[in-house]
């Protein structure tokens, strides 16, 4: 008892110390001040009638969803007096991966930059830089020879770091439980099985009505609709952030979708958001870094080609250059296992007062890292809002796709548990699969690296990422995967190779999401 107290305290002091240097304190500042003017404002109650102020006039609520936004995102509970790289990943063995992986990125950019002479950063000619202002609104028309550019590494490369991962404290395999696990991802890590899915996804059964279901039997589907879009403004008025992740577990009407997702990620456009965005933008101007290229092939190889998305093209560029140049983006690795990657200054490699991060940002890109931003493009269309909603989302849920941790939101959890799923409940088709050397992660592990961006048509893609937002979990990335799998496993027992497979899971554009992982969770599986 006296440990939970504890450990709410350290919580409490944590979040009031992140929010002191936010704008939202100076803010709330600034109000109690200016509320002392007021005649309702007595000296013999002072406390008590600015907190009824604050009530009155909607910033306790403000205070609540920012309080709320800060544990979405906390560390999950650690010891006080475990050191700081225990709150960014709490097994060596997976901090040690990541950072060889990290090792492996930065020299595949270094060759680079020697290969081809380019250096990391450089400032524009003034020419240049009034050229790319002139053009902002308008990168996609521009033909930059980016042929010598390659993409520092692509998700297939990703998977063999995670297929190599061990516990060295399982090398001699002392787990019967585990030598049973026949995937590709040999780490013991606990996952949710079928039940706990259940009990988790609880809003997701049969008896639930959800936005993205054709038919039920309960309630006709404009009926529920009607009730649904009815309660979702109900919620909007209320600005709950809380209320609204709740509410968006049975999916998002489409015209009430891009104020939900910007209420539960806490984002307002305030007049500082938009400043800052511009600042961002001016920074991009201003200054060549070798990672623009790296974003420009992206774009050119991934969204530029998706039919969804190609009309996007201006938006990619302008969100993910100006993302690249944001420090503040440097505040997950707080809880991030991965490190950003230094920087030095010419000639003064390893001395640490020399060092920069780089990108600003810390992270690097890798292919298919637009599509993260292309599905917003849908829903924002004023670039500092986009921005700013794009930034959260990553921030929050998107840099567990390509770092290796324990977390259960995790890339090498998220494996582990679409496999798991799989073997235990379709042992037939793993079994089969397996047997042609056809490993199922090596089909579904490019979907969840990319949040299914780019597989799923995007109106189902968006119910999908709803749940994610509702549950606060991209556990289920997995669950969907392997649903996919059940979904086509008489035409999967049919193929005798990896490439008769991939054939029949090539497209998933005409795939619907909710019934599927209903029909996964509360109907086939025992």
């Amino acid at each position: 008892m006296l440990q939970e107290e504890s450990d709410l305290s350290l919580v409490i002091a944590q979040i009031v110390q992140k929010l002191k240097g936010s704008n939202l304190y100076a803010q709330l500042e600034r109000q109690a001040w200016a509320s002392l003017q007021r005649p309702e404002i007595k000296l013999e109650s002072l406390k008590e009638d600015i907190k009824e102020f604050f009530k009155i006039s909607g910033w306790e609520k403000k205070l609540q969803n920012a309080v709320y936004s800060e544990l979405s995102v906390f560390p999950l509970p650690s010891h006080p007096a475990a050191p700081p790289e225990h709150l960014k990943e709490p097994l060596v063995y997976m901090r040690k991966a990541q950072g060889s992986w990290e090792k492996r990125i930065l020299k595949s950019l270094n060759s680079m930059c020697t290969e081809l002479s380019i250096p990391l950063a450089r400032k524009r000619p003034v020419g240049e830089q009034k050229e790319l202002l002139n053009k902002w609104n308008e990168m996609g028309t521009d033909e930059p020879d980016l042929s010598l550019f390659r993409p520092v590494y692509a998700p297939k490369d990703f998977l063999e770091v995670l297929i190599n991962l061990r516990n060295p404290n399982y090398e001699n395999g002392d787990s019967l439980s585990f030598r049973t696990h026949l995937g590709l991802i040999q780490v013991p890590l606990k996952v949710k099985d079928i039940p706990e899915l259940k009990e988790f996804f609880v809003e997701l059964g049969l008896t639930t009505g959800q936005l993205g279901i054709d038919d039920s039997n309960q309630v006709p589907p404009e009926l529920f609709e009607n009730e649904h879009v009815r309660i979702g403004q109900k919620v909007l008025a209320e600005q709950d952030s809380a209320a609204a992740q709740q509410y968006i577990r049975q999916g998002s009407p489409t015209a009430l979708r891009a104020e939900l997702w910007a209420l539960i990620l806490n984002i307002s456009s305030q007049p500082e958001d938009i400043l800052y965005y511009e600042q961002l933008k001016t920074n991009v101007i201003q200054h060549d870094l070798l990672v623009d290229s790296l974003i420009y092939k992206d774009v050119k190889l991934t969204a530029s080609n998706d039919d969804y998305y190609f009309v996007f093209e201006d938006y990619l560029y302008q969100v993910l250059l100006c993302f690249s140049r944001d420090t503040s983006v440097l505040g997950h690795f707080a809880y991030n296992s991965a490190s950003p990657p230094k920087s030095y200054i010419r000639g003064k490699l390893g001395l640490e007062e020399y060092a920069v991060f780089y990108p600003p940002n810390g992270v690097i890109p890798f292919h298919g890292f637009s599509m993260y931003v292309a599905p917003l493009c849908f829903l924002y269309h004023e670039p500092s809002k986009l921005y700013q909603i794009f930034r959260e989302m990553y921030v929050r849920f998107f840099f567990r796709l390509h770092s290796i941790s324990s977390h259960p939101s995790g890339i090498v959890s998220l494996c582990l548990l679409f496999e798991t799923l799989l073997q235990t409940y379709l042992p037939q088709l793993f079994y089969h699969l397996r047997e042609i050397g056809a490993q199922p992660l090596r089909i579904s592990f490019k979907w969840m690296v990319r949040a299914f961006s780019g597989y799923l048509a995007t109106d189902q893609l968006l119910l999908l990422w709803d749940r994610i937002l509702g549950y606060n979990s991209l556990e289920i990335l997995a669950v969907l995967a392997a649903a996919v799998f059940a979904f086509r496993a008489v035409n999967l027992m049919e193929v005798t190779s990896l490439a008769a497979a991939e054939a029949v899971l090539a497209d998933l554009s005409t795939l619907k999401v909710m019934p599927l992982l209903q029909i996964f969770l509360f109907a086939t599986v025992t």
